[in-house]
């Protein structure tokens, strides 16, 4: 049998198949050219002119697979449209897996490479914490669930009968669900630590077993932990973990409670070396306290080799905190006065002059933490946005200006910058965010008129709790008398001195360790050199630095 008799056996077309077959060949191709054009070419160019990339990504993402999809399709309707022989529906079926193949493949692009990118951005503008620690379980979940479907679809599409596959889908599963147990237990937990949020990646957690961990990922079966004090990474079985009595030191602030323990003969000036305790506290940069009283200590302590340049920037840094907590106690006043009028202009309704009384009110405050409004024309209406002004007397330049001088702490390690950066222009994005919504309330009140002076209530007490807590009494150091305790014939006064450390997250999480220790030596050295005899404390085993699980 010569070629010719086997293609006719195998293609028994007629002259008008053929062309319909060639014609519809030429064009997938002039069609594949002409949108090859079209996504690399013309959309590539004109997306280019964007302000935000997306749209750029998208069409990167999208190019090959849309090619894919465009011929694949094209040429499963061509062949569809064919006398149906064991051969081209064999070629159909081909074409039909790798169309959904390319589907699928689009979909799992455009959700990591595109939605769960731009997701992740969003989220960390957010205040919220379920939305960090979900987006992990949604990457890993979502393409897994895309590309199973998408093999049950393929396997239709060759004829598979799936009927026997899924019962013996549910006898294996029951079987593997019996004998792994353990595995599923660990991933349901995982979803439920993912869902329920006690903490969230970065998190400086307090483990049972008396170790401080860094809270890395939270994985499908395990979580992975960070240990400060030996440098290693531990795994935790999620079921395990979720069982735990956890302490989160991170929350519901980052500043962390320290106690440390000193005895003193008692014959000696108990009185001024409890003052001196208390002072040594004060001065050091990375307490907290009354920011007056720690500018008033700081030139006075810590002045040995290698700390001047400690506390000249922390002194530096109090400064510049104090210039943002006047602008805060500046701002808070105009937050109220602004109440008073919307809740006198709303008696009655709003007039238009009562409306632009407000919104005047409003800019001033504005311009008091670093915005202006600038009004657009856009396809004949008038668009506002909010732009920084860039005064230095902003709030929004004085935090920034504040936590540059923040990370210039020799203290810090590579990361510790780049963490307080993130956090305070997460902030300030977030302050935008707010004050923004608030203004467009403002210029269109419509139905919530009688609502706005609660909003402006609202923000007032989000700037006061959570954009920036003022400092607290509480927060002040306090030292206490523990009581009195015979040794070698010497009675000495025990004394226990407690202080907050401004942000445990720093130094991977060893900063108060070492501010502790600090506070410990100075003590003791200024004790000293005021002839004040004191036990050092390698002489006695209880005269130890502690720290307390104790988080405020």
């Amino acid at each position: 049998m010569d070629l010719k008799t086997m293609l006719k056996e195998l293609l028994p077309f007629q002259a008008n198949t053929w062309s319909f077959f060639l014609s519809s060949v030429v064009l997938t191709i002039a069609g594949t050219i002409l949108l090859y054009i079209i996504l690399f070419y013309v959309l590539r160019s004109i997306f280019r002119k964007f302000e935000r990339d997306i749209a750029l990504v998208t069409l990167n993402v999208s190019a090959y697979p849309a090619l894919a999809v465009f011929i694949l399709g094209v040429l499963k309707f061509t062949f569809h449209q064919l006398p149906s022989v064991k051969l081209i529906d064999g070629i159909e079926n081909l074409l039909a897996a790798g169309l959904i193949i390319s589907i699928s493949y689009w979909l799992v692009q455009l959700f990591t490479q595109v939605f769960i990118y731009y997701l992740r951005g969003y989220t960390q503008e957010t205040e919220s914490m379920w939305d960090d620690v979900l987006l992990p379980l949604l990457e890993a979940v979502v393409p897994v669930i895309v590309f199973t479907l998408a093999t049950v679809f393929v396997l239709k599409s060759f004829g598979v009968d799936l009927t026997g596959i899924w019962v013996a889908l549910g006898g294996a599963t029951f079987v593997i669900g019996f004998a792994a147990q353990g595995i599923l237990a660990n991933f349901f937990s995982g979803v439920v630590l993912l869902i329920d949020t006690p903490f969230q990646f970065g998190d400086v957690l307090l483990l049972e077993n008396g170790s401080i961990a860094m809270l890395q990922k939270i994985g499908v079966r395990v979580t992975q932990l960070y240990i400060p004090s030996k440098h290693c990474n531990i795994y935790i079985p999620n079921s395990t973990l979720q069982s735990q009595n956890i302490t989160n030191l991170s929350r519901p602030t980052s500043y962390y409670h320290y106690s440390t323990d000193m005895k003193l003969p008692i014959a000696l000036n108990v009185k001024e070396a409890k003052h001196v305790m208390v002072e040594v506290i004060q001065a050091h940069p990375d307490t907290l306290g009354d920011i007056d009283q720690k500018l008033a200590q700081i030139d006075r302590y810590y002045q040995l080799e290698g700390l001047e340049n400690q506390q000249k920037i922390g002194k530096l840094r109090l400064l510049a905190e104090q210039e943002v907590n006047l602008k805060l106690e500046e701002i808070a006043p105009a937050l109220e006065a602004l109440v008073v009028t919307l809740q006198f202009a709303e008696k009655g309704g709003m007039t238009n002059e009562e409306i632009e009384n407000v919104q005047q009110e409003y800019r001033e405050f504005l311009s008091a933490i670093g915005l202006e409004v600038v009004t657009e024309i856009y396809h004949n209406r008038s668009v506002f946005t909010l732009k920084e002004n860039r005064s230095q007397d902003s709030l929004i330049e004085l935090i920034r200006n504040w936590y540059r001088i923040y990370i210039r702490d020799f203290h810090l390690l590579d990361n510790d910058s780049s963490i307080i950066t993130e956090e305070w222009e997460r902030k300030i994005n977030l302050l935008k965010r707010r004050v923004q919504r608030l203004y467009q309330k403002i210029s269109n009140p419509q139905n919530e008129e009688t609502r706005l002076d609660d909003y402006v209530m609202e923000l007032n007490q989000w700037l006061r709790e959570r954009f920036k807590e003022p400092r607290q009494k509480w927060q002040e150091p306090q030292v206490l008398i523990k009581g009195i305790e015979n040794s070698d014939a010497i009675t000495y006064v025990q004394f226990n001195l407690n202080f907050f450390v401004d942000d445990i997250r720093l130094e991977n999480g060893r900063r108060g360790d070492r501010v502790s220790s600090q506070i410990y030596e100075e003590v003791v050295r200024y004790l000293k050199q005021s002839a004040t005899e004191v036990i050092e404390p390698q002489a006695n085993s209880n005269a130890t630095i502690t720290v307390q699980g104790d988080n405020s």
